[in-house]
């Protein structure tokens, strides 16, 4: 059984996170090229300090779907990982991932679905009251993963406001506080995520 080791990093600058990614990417990427070693999977939790980033085909004059919003309250998700050595393909995994949102939520007591056409976690996705919980997004190279997900927990959603999330300039944001008025911690968030991750990929996460 493959091993991912989970890290919850805390508060972490955006560039920062960004390389410890490429640390760990280009690790696994080395070890593919040498004849398969086992460089270290991980899946890192953190939270970003309010960013907004634009995507390589974005522009600033863009409030579309190229431009994505970070901030505090809000739990991101890097796994970092070499696919072909969990047996598994890339529109599977993106599936996994949402899975693992889904079930995760569901601990507190929130109804998450996918919506046709668009990533991510949705709820009530098929009606005018549609609204988004978390954002994925995902690269891969040689089927080694990076970026991720990143999911509202106590997220101010007024910072949405300034963009058009994800292109969808039709439909709402929302977060496990405004859903339930609870405020878990995004530790407690992350723990409950890395246990339904691993489930679903039957690896080992630790």
């Amino acid at each position: 059984m493959e091993t991912v080791t989970s890290k919850y990093v805390g508060r972490t600058e955006y560039s920062a996170a960004w390389e410890e990614q490429k640390r760990f990417f280009n690790a696994l990427l080395d070890a593919k090229r040498n004849g398969g070693g086992q460089a270290e999977q991980v899946l890192l939790f953190v939270e970003h300090p309010h960013v907004y980033t634009l995507g390589k085909s974005g522009h600033a004059s863009n409030r579309g779907g190229d431009i994505t919003y970070h901030g505090l309250g809000q739990l991101v998700g890097y796994p970092i990982l070499d696919l072909e050595r969990l047996g598994t393909n890339l529109k599977d995994y993106i599936w996994t991932v949402e899975e693992s949102v889904i079930r995760t939520i569901a601990e507190y007591g929130i109804a998450g679905g996918r919506l046709a056409g668009a990533t991510g976690v949705w709820i009530e996705g098929d009606s005018p009251r549609a609204r988004k919980i978390c954002a994925i997004g995902v690269k891969a190279s040689r089927y080694v993963t990076m970026h991720g997900f990143a999911l509202n927990v106590t997220t101010d959603l007024r910072y949405f406001s300034y963009i058009n999330p994800c292109g969808f300039v039709d439909k709402g944001v929302t977060s496990i506080e405004k859903e339930t008025g609870m405020r878990p911690t995004l530790e407690e968030v992350a723990r409950k995520f890395a246990a339904h991750f691993g489930q679903l990929l039957r690896c080992e996460v630790r």
